[in-house]
Formats: C-alpha cells, structure tokens, sequence
C-alpha cells in the first residue's frame, strides 16, 4: 500500500533557497530511512507532510490526502516526534501526553488511558509521574516518542530520533522503533543522517541530495552482495597483498581488510591459494555487501 506519494515536488523558501525540487517518489507501508546530509531537505519534507509549509508546487498525498487542504485527516493518522527538544520541564510526562492526546481529539478518560499505554509502550511507565524537567536525554526522546503514538497513528514521523543519545541509547531508541513498526503495525519514516542506523532498522530507503531524490528503493536491493571479494587475514596482510599484486589482481586496503574486485571464475581460488602457501590465517573470506553511505559516495565521485 503506498502510503505517501509526490509528483515533482518543489519547495522554494524567500530568498530563492530550494530545499525540495522537483521530487518524485512512492512511498509503501513499512519502516522507511529518509536519509540525507544536514540540509538535504528531510526535515522540509516532513513540514510538508504534517501540513506545516505548503509546497512551492508539485503534489503530495498522505494516505491519498492533502495535507494542504486536508491538514486535520492527515493529522489525525499521523504522528510527529520532532527532532529538537520541545517538552516543558515542569509537567509530568503523564499530564504531558495526556495533553496531546486532548489535542488530537481524544476524550478526557480516553486520553489518560491512552497515555498510560504509550509511555508503557517506550518504557517510562514506572517514572510518568515525574517532572519531565528531572528525565535524562533518552527518557526526553522517549516522551517525544509516546506523544507520537498517543492517538494511535497509522504513520509515525521521526525526525532524528537518537539525537542527543549515547552509543547504548541510540540501541535502545532503534529497538523501540523496529518493534513499533514490526509489531504495531504503524509505518515509520524515520528521518536520519546516521546510515548505519538506518541499515539497521528500515526496510526500504528514501535518500535525498541537495533537495532532489537520489534513490528510493528496499535495502535489500541498495545492500546486496557486490563483486568484490573482501579478505582478511591475522597476519600478514601486506605480505598476502603483494602475492595478490602479483598475481595480476586489484588489491586495496582498507585497514587490515583487503578488497579484491572479481573478474574471473578462478579469481576466488587464486586467493586460497595464495593464502594457503604463505600459511596465513584467513579470518574472513566472502563478497563485500552494498552500504548505503556507498550512495553519497558514488554520487560525489560522479560530480567530480
């Protein structure tokens, strides 16, 4: 099911600063990477979405609407965790959640009971009493998070959700995102510069450069294996580079991997070989997979 789809969609702010052009792009249900470098256009992308900016022209339909002319429908199916930090310090994360399940038309008992659940879904059921003002940066970006999921999206936004968080609260905030989307059953764009995180979590990839679509596919296809043949050894990597070198092969380096591009059936069994007469000991030997950083990579070589 396409869940958010655009047809040359441009955005041109005062001063003529496009951070969308021309944007073209089907989006289907699932946990979606929208990736980019700071000022590629995500966050502008996602104003858009929630009706927050109107496009300079083009067309954008969530869910089959118009975000322009049908603000409260989008809004009502979809959730927003902002990427900066926006909760008041003197409130509950109860009272807090409870608040914009208000906004979002619930009734009063509906919205104290949907928040209670919420904040049980991301993990702060035990602590929803306390002043938010007294959380941690992770139980902050956990609050954000269960505001979001308060009135039961079918779509939730996530702008940079593991901003501000430690390597072990980054796991966490990643976790919590792939079981609401594999579990719940609510899509999730997830808007980040982190690549690898990305890989992680999302199944499919929106990668955008400079306001315009540089690819949107699943990371199955954008992370398949390549043909180039990895290897590792121990030790004795430069002494099995320069076997490798004399053997007619591309060899390159990247620390103590060796990176070896295949072009012949018996390329594979050359390297054993060689291997096996220095009597090294192979650590790894396999086909190299696609990243997704390779995307920005590619994209930077071609400009030059």
């Amino acid at each position: 099911m396409t869940i958010i789809a655009t047809q040359s969609l441009t955005k041109t702010y005062n001063g003529g600063v496009t951070a969308l052009s021309e944007l073209t792009v089907d989006v289907e249900a699932g946990v979606i990477g929208l990736v980019g470098a700071n000022g590629a256009g995500k966050s502008t992308f996602i104003k858009i979405m929630l009706g927050l900016t109107a496009p300079t022209s083009g067309d954008v339909r969530v869910f089959g609407l118009d975000p322009v002319t049908e603000t409260d429908q989008v809004r009502a199916r979809v959730g927003y965790m902002p990427e900066n930090d926006c909760l008041p310090p003197d409130v509950s994360a109860a009272e807090f959640v409870t608040h914009l399940g208000r906004l979002s038309g619930l009734p009063r008992t509906a919205a104290r009971e949907r928040a209670s659940e919420a904040l049980r879904h991301v993990g702060l059921y035990e602590e929803r009493y306390r002043q938010i003002g007294g959380y941690s940066t992770g139980m902050k970006q956990r609050v954000k998070l269960a505001q979001a999921l308060v009135h039961d999206p079918d779509l939730l936004l996530l702008d940079e959700p593991t901003n501000g968080l430690d390597p072990a609260g980054r796991d966490a905030m990643l976790n919590l995102v792939h079981r609401i989307g594999n579990e719940f059953g609510i899509s999730v764009v997830v808007c980040s510069h982190l690549l690898g995180e990305v890989e992680r979590i999302c199944d499919s990839l929106i990668a955008i450069e400079g306001g315009r679509l540089l690819r949107a596919d699943r990371i199955s296809a954008m992370t398949g294996a390549s043909d180039v043949l990895a290897v590792e050894v121990s030790e004795g990597t430069d002494e099995l580079a320069e076997a490798l070198t004399q053997l007619q092969l591309t060899v390159s380096r990247e620390g103590r991997l060796l990176l070896v591009p295949l072009t012949a059936e018996s390329d594979y069994d050359a390297i054993l070989r060689a291997v096996a007469e220095l009597d090294l000991p192979l650590h790894r030997l396999d086909q190299r997979r696609h990243r997704v950083a390779e995307l920005f990579t590619a994209k930077e070589t071609a400009d030059v």
